[in-house]
């Protein structure tokens, strides 16, 4: 056949298929990649969900069972579409429950398609050969036995059809925790964030004479000078690690970001005030005080996701908060141990509101590393001097203790943990505090994210590998 008949005559499925392609290579990206911009996905997200929209129209002229096909493959459109809409405007509780929602629609709506089939398929007759049957669509099947063989075929159906989807549950989750983390390229030095005042000298000519003297002559003009101060807020350096052009990490690259990864564990509030917008406002601070490229979104993720990550691409800095309970398995402890020591990540720990959630951060750590004893960092350690200058300890609010504290492997910092409820802080509005306080704390949050990703430089640069 002509190529040029060929797509005439299948014009539309061929721009189905290629929609269908590019909605699911976005879906794939929002779940797993984190690659392409967020107003990108939403478009075409957004364009999926109008594209269902006219199919759903138009396929009132087909035959029942393809208008319901069509209505069924809609769900995914209006689902992702939901999910997505609701995490771009921040409320995450509701973007959490129309995923698991969508879920459930999805499973109840697949389920009936599978008994529509089976019902469809299932031959009434019997087979007097005395044989016995393996299909299991024909009712006479030996293992239906003699009574009932109609409700033990849907029971089994059910069953077959629950395995088989919550497999692919299962299978899709661990999917989704195999993206990659890469930072950003580029270079720089360690060097610290200062305020630099500059001196600009105003000249105005003044001439120092009597007008009215009788006396005529042609004076020098004498210059009248002003020292004028400007204080101008500018990076003084490149801030980053190694060499490499503009501001960033040298085993970076051209698509890498700076993300910022909570963990969620059972127990407690481990979602504190992401709702409020505090992982995103700190992300957009760190980018726009560094220069350096940053994620346009949270990302909440699952402690047994950690194990996924490839080597020498995983997250650098991992963060925890909360003021309720902290539950942690034993596979979850072996995971993060794996995380801090083998693939050189580091945890930030900020206590949400209690001093009973520093305790059983602190206890959770004993069961990480315990072998490590954690020790009171001061001042004067890397973590509080760059880019920042810390001259004190920013707090919120004070929760059991006044000092931070650290778990230390050959030399580097692996977990950080902060007793002063910094979180709220990044958060809109910043809980009430004064503009002092939450300027501080961002400060904090910008140099524990710069210190991982600086460690997590040099680790790559010291175990260098043959990459290309």
């Amino acid at each position: 056949m002509n190529p040029r008949t060929y797509l005439s005559t299948n014009r539309k499925p061929l721009l189905g298929v290629a929609a269908s392609g590019v909605w699911l290579l976005a879906w794939l990206d929002a779940w797993a990649f984190f690659v392409a911009p967020i107003w990108l996905l939403f478009g075409i997200f957004t364009t999926g969900l109008v594209v269902a929209g006219v199919a759903v129209v138009r396929a009132r002229r087909l035959p029942k069972w393809k208008q319901r096909a069509v209505w069924s493959l809609s769900i995914f459109s209006v689902w992702q579409f939901l999910v997505y809409l609701t995490h771009i405007l921040g409320a995450d509780e509701w973007s959490r429950r129309f995923e698991w929602l969508g879920v459930f629609v999805v499973f109840f709506t697949g389920l009936a398609w599978v008994v529509w089939w089976v019902h469809g398929a299932t031959r009434d007759e019997r087979d007097g050969s005395g044989k016995r049957i393996w299909n299991p669509l024909n009712l006479s099947a030996w293992y239906y036995a003699c009574r009932s063989p109609k409700l033990r075929q849907s029971l089994a159906t059910i069953l077959s059809y629950g395995f088989c989807f919550c497999l692919c549950f299962l299978v899709i989750s661990q999917f989704r925790g195999c993206s990659i983390y890469e930072s950003p390229a580029g270079g720089g030095e360690v060097a610290q964030l200062q305020q630099v005042v500059k001196i600009q000298k105003v000249e105005r000519r003044k001439y120092v004479i009597n007008p009215f003297s009788s006396v005529v002559f042609n004076p020098p003009p004498i210059n009248e000078i002003k020292l004028q101060l400007l204080e101008v807020t500018e990076h003084l350096y490149k801030v980053g690690q190694g060499k490499g052009d503009g501001a960033g990490f040298s085993k970076g690259t051209k698509r890498g970001k700076v993300r910022f990864i909570r963990l969620k564990y059972d127990g407690g509030d481990w979602d504190q005030d992401m709702n409020r917008g505090s992982d995103l406002n700190l992300l957009t601070e760190y980018g726009v005080r560094t220069g350096h490229p940053v994620s346009d979104r949270p990302e909440p993720m699952e402690i047994m996701r950690l194990r996924s990550f490839p080597a020498r691409k995983s997250p650098p800095l991992v963060y925890m908060t909360g003021q309720r309970g902290i539950q942690v398995s034993s596979a979850e402890i072996k995971v993060l141990r794996h995380y801090l020591t083998d693939q050189h990540g580091m945890l930030f720990g900020d206590n949400g509101g209690s001093p009973g959630w520093g305790s059983q951060f602190i206890d959770m750590m004993r069961r990480v590393l315990p072998r490590v004893e954690p020790i009171s960092l001061y001042l004067d350690h890397p973590i509080h001097r760059a880019p920042y200058p810390l001259p004190k300890l920013p707090y919120v609010a004070k929760h059991g203790r006044s000092d931070a504290l650290g778990w230390v492997v050959d030399g580097r910092l692996v977990a950080y943990y902060h007793p002063g409820d910094i979180g709220d802080a990044w958060a809109d509005g910043h809980s009430g505090v004064p503009r002092e306080i939450w300027e501080s704390c961002y400060q904090l949050g910008v140099n524990v994210i710069f210190y991982a990703h600086v460690e997590y430089d040099r680790w790559l640069n010291a175990t260098k590998e043959d990459e290309e």
